[in-house]
């Protein structure tokens, strides 16, 4: 055990010990920002308690417990959901699990705190007998982020299919069929067109989030560690990348530096939707922030895969997502899997993930189904080819390898390796991503 592991371990049993002492339990619904429940007028239902940090989630839940209570009246439950702040929520989750008291039966685990919960015997309950009968109707890299030793514990709430988002506008300005982009050198060809003929970008480039070029990397087929934990940081094929990314701005000039740092940021969204930039390559979870925030590029936006690296490659990539997890503190196991089950594998429950969450499932066998032809606003917005578009690509998305290291790679990139190759120039690609390197197996040996 590092002496990282072993002083995590010391001040997680003091928290435990603590929260024991002030008589306080983790689960206390007075602690959390909104509690809703469902079933509470069922004589002798059964009472499941399910934790989680967005609360558009509990959207999900609160329809599935209510269809679950008309279909099995047999097996009456009650959903008692608790939506806290991400870092509370995780924390208490975690520190709960140590302690053996205070979990609630059903928990949402985001995917880069995924790890946390996997070290030593995982404290969450396996969930193959409902998975691996259903596994080739889905995308099966999107539960081995959730899996170890070949046991599935987090359920996943969606593909995060990674695309390109043309503002067909400019493009049709510029002169440029969307269609013939295929590689990423078809891609810089048409962003020399894109400037030279309408004087805007053909995209930006991120500083302040590693998502967008992880997206690269993965498709790429490299990722930041391998399938061991070993870091990679610094792989041939992520230095390629980041290369690539410094290029689109200084040598090809195509590209400018996002505003606000990364595709989340105020003063992007301000950009975007004053018809400034091209295109953005981002997942298909991205297309809220479309309506939510860049509402004049509605009917101007198309959605095609994502350029491959060589002819034949991989246009996509998996990227972000939240596990659901049944805990082993669970009183009732069995109601609480198939429970699980029903909100999140079945062909039903896939559908809502788009319909509620407006996601894209990662059952994959539902996407021509016909509550994916009704109009809405997705549809509206970008047209009638997203679900299209996935099924083209559903092959081409590779698992990712998370860790309990990935926050310090998302730090160095977001501190250091952006500035020094992006914005400052101060260091190659290659230097960056090895100095990096270095850095982060220093503290992970520590």
């Amino acid at each position: 055990m590092t002496k990282n592991s072993l002083l995590f371990t010391v001040i997680g049993v003091f928290m435990a010990l603590v929260l024991v002492a002030c008589g306080g339990s983790s689960s206390s619904s007075g602690d959390a920002d909104e509690t809703s429940v469902v079933g509470d007028d069922i004589e002798g239902a059964t009472e499941l308690t399910f934790w989680t940090f967005a609360s558009q989630h509990v959207d999900l839940f609160e329809d599935a417990a209510i269809e679950w209570n008309e279909e099995f009246p047999d097996r009456p439950l009650k959903l008692v959901a608790e939506t806290y702040p991400f870092d509370q929520m995780h924390n208490n989750l975690l520190l709960a699990l140590q302690s053996g008291s205070g979990a609630p039966d059903i928990a949402d685990i985001e995917i880069s705190r995924f790890p946390n919960y996997l070290q030593g015997v995982p404290q969450l309950l396996p969930m193959n007998d409902h998975v691996e009968p259903l596994l080739d109707k889905f995308i099966e890299a999107r539960f081995d982020i959730y899996a170890k030793d070949g046991q599935y514990y987090g359920m996943p709430t969606h593909v995060g299919a990674s695309v390109m988002y043309y503002n067909k506008e400019i493009m049709d300005e510029a002169g440029v069929d969307i269609e013939s982009i295929q590689t990423w050198d078809d891609y810089v060809e048409a962003g020399k067109q894109v400037v030279e003929n309408t004087g805007k970008a053909m995209t930006t480039v991120h500083t302040d989030d590693y998502l967008p070029m992880y997206q690269m990397v993965s498709q790429r087929g490299s990722d930041w560690f391998d399938e061991n934990g070993n870091l990679t940081l610094d792989a041939p094929e992520n230095i390629e990348v980041l290369q690539f990314l410094h290029d689109l701005i200084h040598v090809h000039e195509i590209a400018e530096l996002t505003p606000g740092g990364e595709p989340h940021a105020e003063e992007f969204y301000a950009h975007m939707n004053e018809g400034n930039v091209a295109s953005l390559a981002m997942p298909i979870w991205y297309m809220g922030r479309f309506l939510d925030n860049m509402p004049d590029l509605k009917g101007k936006m198309v959605i095609n895969p994502l350029p491959a690296w060589e002819e034949g490659g991989f246009r996509s990539a998996g990227m972000g997502g939240t596990g659901t997890v049944v805990t082993n503190q669970t009183d009732n196991e069995e109601l609480a899997k198939d429970f699980l089950a029903y909100a999140k594998l079945s062909e039903k429950a896939n559908e809502k993930l788009w319909t509620v969450l407006g996601f894209d499932p990662p059952r994959w066998d539902v996407w021509d189904n016909d509550v994916f032809k009704e109009d809405n606003s997705f549809y509206q917005f970008f047209g009638d080819n997203i679900f299209d578009v996935l099924l083209d690509v559903r092959d081409e998305i590779n698992s990712v390898n998370i860790t309990p290291s990935t926050p310090s790679v998302a730090s160095e990139f977001g501190t250091n390796i952006f500035n020094d190759v992006l914005r400052q120039q101060t260091k190659t690609a290659e230097e960056a991503l090895r100095d990096a390197q270095e850095t982060i197996e220093a503290n992970m040996q520590e």
